[in-house]
């Protein structure tokens, strides 16, 4: 029986091959986007969970609560809370911590090549850990011993790509890499092991560890006072004991609060909190917009996920509908059939079969897709999702089970309802105007472009915010600025005579140093208070150290005072500029603000007093708009300590001036290579995971509305085929080609029309949610709906008019002769 209802089935695929090609393109191209979709979600959610002892795995997480109430998530602690909890809980088999290098975003590495030959690289990525992290975490090394490489202070354990890039095929173990910059002090450092790349699985994003002994946070960790309050910056993971509640271990945390910290957070003014976040779940905790790397939002993900759905449905729905539009076709059979003895559940299975062959035909069509496409969506996506995922026995059972889904859903009302016709009905013919297969099917076109309607109003506004993004006035001049960073000790001494140098050519009309520029990672903040007023009354002021030239070459615009200058030899490190901000924070009136002092708590233990506001700039963007402008202040940096120098060129033809400046870089550092970017890429690179969902919700929208309009265009050729003598008659008697036109198109334009006022609200709801993750954005405005209602309405009349004016221009003699 099964094989005549697979012959069958494979029958009517070849008998109707303009419907059967429509249901098994749309179905497929489904089927493609929801692979591909599946493929992205799955590995988001896969993150951190191949360790060893991946269930037991926590990072120790703080919350920071002002007097005011104020509340600041943390994912990184002080520098002793990691041991002090292991020594207090019993529970706790290990711990680690990590640091990540915020002083510089690049590393500059030697190895000895041949002869006196030495090869310098800049490397990104270098991570600071315990000797116990591999204790921890697990990492598959290809070379030493993973437990026991962290041990000398001077180790290095790479990665096997940056092993094969410095050393190329050669073994790395125990060769010798001297490591610039503050993360190794200029020291020489032996790699003690090669670990495979764990990037695509991991939230610890490393090419490189190092030593937590080593180079400047070695130094900081043996010369500074460390308290259970001050310099959050360390990753602090656990290791518990199987079996151990996380709930209840956390109910011990306030306890250690008050014995270990509770002094330093009573001087300090302010309270701490402590609560564990598992491992396996830190690259989707969105509350935190990074811990080590980027995390992704789980609403994203839901984003996809529905989009994915949606594409899918949209497929089946076609399906459905031609199935059901083109019930008379097999009518005579279902009657023949069921006369014979054919019983309900038969005639179901027949039907339910058939729809599965064409779902397994789409979902091969579809593999071939996915192979095809996977390199395209890895760029759209951001992402390095490789054809041996698609092999995982795992993932092949999730499309094979995706297939059967999508093979009951599009064919199980198809199926009872052709197997409920009555064979009398059949032969009276009531059957070919039911009204509920009539509202059914328009219903299923609605909710179609409803779908579609709402992707494209998502679209227009994902890309006006972005464009609204770029275009913003940041309150400075991002344009025509060229940095070059100093990532040595060596090279920031040189900034003098480098920055005498570039201003001999007459295309650069400044240049002037910066521990941070607007864009980038800026990690330095202070406790600010005003003269009088108690410590508990504080703020925290985002702090910048720059040159006396930096201000006025950024274009930074007064609102009272004025900026640093060089006019100003006296000017000192207890002088500052402020912004706007810094002014609302702490109350103080614009016109009083020139000459008002401010003590600057560097870590509670070397506060500054009688610090000078001598100048108030208007408020800038320092961060991308998804922030609110924060307090910011700017201290003068008189000697050569600057991370970066950035020179304003006065010409577009930038590619003139950059060979003379690395002229007079490699003069200077011949041992150094020359690097540089564009300060307003740096600044819209902060908008890569927006321009990311834009470039996939613009993909998936187009899809969507072709799937749609295949969809349609069957349906507009099978209404043209039932009113064939219709149209002939009406031909006769005088009808023109535009009034068939309208009378075939017109039942299709309005169910766009109601698509459009059921979608209209839907979607002004959902992407009124998706902009409240920016500070500052669009307003979405109604030129949007009409924009999407009007390409929908003309793209519907364009699918549906093609057949239309065939069926129009039809000979009626043709039509009418069988009558």
């Amino acid at each position: 029986m099964i094989k005549n209802y697979l012959k069958i089935a494979w029958r009517n695929l070849l008998k109707s091959k303009i419907f059967s090609g429509i249901n098994v393109f749309g179905l497929s191209v489904g089927m493609t986007c929801c692979m591909l979709l599946l493929l992205y979600i799955l590995s988001e959610i896969s993150f951190d969970k191949h360790h060893e002892h991946a269930k037991d795995l926590y990072l120790l997480r703080s919350e920071n609560v002002q007097p005011n109430g104020e509340k600041m998530d943390n994912p990184r602690a002080p520098s002793p809370y990691a041991q002090a909890v292991k020594a207090e809980f019993p529970e706790v088999v290990q711990v680690t911590r990590l640091w990540q290098n915020f002083l510089e975003d690049k590393t500059l590495l030697k190895v000895q090549g041949e002869g006196d030959n030495v090869r310098a690289f800049y490397e990104t990525k270098g991570i600071h850990v315990d000797s116990t992290f591999f204790d921890v975490f697990t990492y598959d090394f290809v070379e030493g011993d993973a437990r026991t490489s962290m041990r000398d202070p001077h180790s290095i354990a790479l990665s096997e790509e940056l092993a094969k890039k410095l050393f190329g095929n050669e073994s790395a173990l125990n060769k010798t890499i001297q490591v610039g910059g503050k993360t190794g002090n200029n020291e020489n450092f032996k790699v003690t092991g090669v670990f495979r790349d764990e990037a695509r699985r991991s939230h610890i994003d490393a090419r490189y560890f190092i030593s937590m002994q080593a180079g400047w946070i070695g130094d900081y960790l043996r010369e500074s006072k460390q308290d259970f309050t001050s310099n959050n910056m360390f990753y602090s993971y656990l290791r518990l004991r199987p079996g151990t509640d996380p709930g209840q271990f956390s109910k011990k945390l306030p306890a250690f609060i008050e014995k270990y910290a509770r002094a330093d957070l009573k001087f300090a003014g302010f309270d701490k909190k402590l609560a564990l976040l598992s491992v396996a779940d830190i690259h989707l905790f969105s509350l935190i917009d990074k811990i080590v790397t980027p995390t992704t939002s789980t609403t994203y993900l839901y984003v996809l996920a529905s989009i994915a759905i949606f594409t899918l449905l949209i497929a089946c729905i076609n399906f459905m509908n031609l199935a059901t539009a083109r019930s008379a076709k097999r009518a005579a059979e279902v009657g023949i059939r069921k006369v014979m003895g054919a019983g309900k559940n038969g005639l179901i299975g027949q039907f339910l079969g058939e729809s599965m062959v064409l779902t397994f035909v789409a979902l091969g069509l579809a593999f071939v897709f996915v192979l095809l496409f996977l390199p395209f969506f890895n760029q759209l996506a951001d992402k390095s999702l490789l054809i041996s995922d698609l092999l995982k026995p795992e993932i092949i059972l999730a499309f094979v089970a995706l297939a059967l889904l999508t093979g009951v859903i599009s064919g199980s009302y198809p199926a009872f309802y052709l197997s409920l016709f009555n064979p009398l009905d059949v032969a009276k013919g009531k059957f070919v105007n039911s009204v509920s297969a009539t509202t059914l099917r328009r219903g299923l076109v609605v909710f179609q472009f409803v779908i579609s309607i709402g992707l494209v109003v998502g679209t227009l506004v994902i890309q006006e915010q972005i464009r609204f993004m770029h275009e913003q006035p940041l309150g400075f001049t991002k344009d025509q600025q060229i940095v070059i960073p100093f990532r040595s000790g060596e090279s920031r001494k040189t900034y003098p005579a480098l920055r005498n140098q570039l201003l001999q050519n007459n295309q650069i009309t400044a240049a002037a140093g910066t521990s941070y520029y607007p864009g980038i990672i800026n990690p330095s903040d202070m406790t600010v208070y005003v003269g009088g007023r108690a410590v508990r009354e504080d703020g925290i002021v985002k702090t910048n150290w720059v040159a006396p030239e930096f201000m006025d070459m950024m274009g930074f615009r007064l609102a009272a005072g004025r900026m640093f200058s060089s006019e100003f030899p006296a000017d000192t490190n207890l002088k500052i500029v402020v912004n706007e901000a810094t002014l609302r924070k702490f109350n103080i009136p614009l016109e009083k603000a020139v000459g008002q002092k401010l003590s600057f708590d560097d870590r509670f233990d070397k506060l500054t007093k009688g610090i000078e506001i001598i100048g108030v700039v208007k408020d800038f963007h320092f961060q991308d708009l998804h922030q609110a402008i924060q307090p910011y202040a700017f201290f003068l940096q008189t000697g050569p300590f600057h991370n970066y120098i950035i020179a304003h060129v006065n010409t577009n033809d930038v590619a003139r001036v950059l060979p003379f400046i690395e002229t007079k870089w490699k003069a200077l550092n011949p041992d150094e290579p020359f690097t540089f970017s564009f300060l307003n890429e740096d600044f819209q690179r902060n908008y890569t995971a927006d321009a990311r969902t834009s470039r996939i919700v613009n993909s998936f929208t187009v899809i969507s509305i072709l799937i749609s309009c295949l969809g349609l265009f069957g349906l507009a050729a099978f209404a043209a085929q039932q009113r064939i003598k219709e149209i002939g008659v009406r031909k006769v008697l005088g009808a023109s080609i535009g009034s068939i036109v309208g009378l075939l198109s017109g039942d299709f334009i309005m169910l766009v029309c109601i698509s459009i006022l059921i979608a209209t609200p839907l979607t002004w709801y959902v992407m009124d949610k998706w902009l409240q993750d920016f500070a500052y954005k669009i307003s979405i405005q109604w030129w949007m709906f009409a924009l999407a209602g009007a390409l929908s309405v003309i793209i519907a009349m364009i699918t549906v008019s093609t057949q239309a004016i065939k069926a129009a221009m039809t000979n009626p003699v043709k039509s009418l002769k069988s009558e």
